[in-house]
């Protein structure tokens, strides 16, 4: 497994901007299948994002679409959630998740049991 420790979440009126960033140590980043995933007070944690080990290829949920973008570097075993147009209903606690892939796994998933890394989150509040 990886630790994953995720930064730059806090209050944003809507319409605004936020930029998330999961840091990862501890073994190597590189095969690593990276997502977000979040979960609102008496809700279930839904997925937000995902990103292969490469970085090929990308999936979102349809409330984010558009809006959000995945990304990462990994020369600074770091992955970015970048947030736009935030809106009231985006607020939750943000979980970074990783999942050790082999090298022909280049594909996404957005299943949370499919990620055996978790991050211990970062509160993103949208006020309206």
């Amino acid at each position: 497994q990886v630790q994953l420790v995720e930064s730059g979440g806090g209050l944003v009126q809507a319409g605004g901007s936020l930029r998330l960033s999961c840091a990862a140590s501890g073994r190597s980043y590189s095969r690593y299948r990276m997502g977000w995933f979040r979960q609102s007070p008496g809700k279930e944690r839904e997925f937000v994002a995902a990103i292969s080990w490469s970085g090929g290829s990308t999936d979102y949920s349809d409330s984010v679409k558009g809006r959000f973008t995945i990304s990462r570097d990994s020369a600074k075993n770091t992955a970015y959630l970048q947030m736009n147009r935030l809106k009231p209903d985006d607020t939750a606690v943000y979980y970074c998740a990783a999942a050790l892939v082999d090298y022909s796994s280049d594909y996404v998933t957005n299943m949370d049991t499919d990620f055996d890394s978790w991050g211990r989150g970062t509160q993103v509040t949208v006020s309206s």
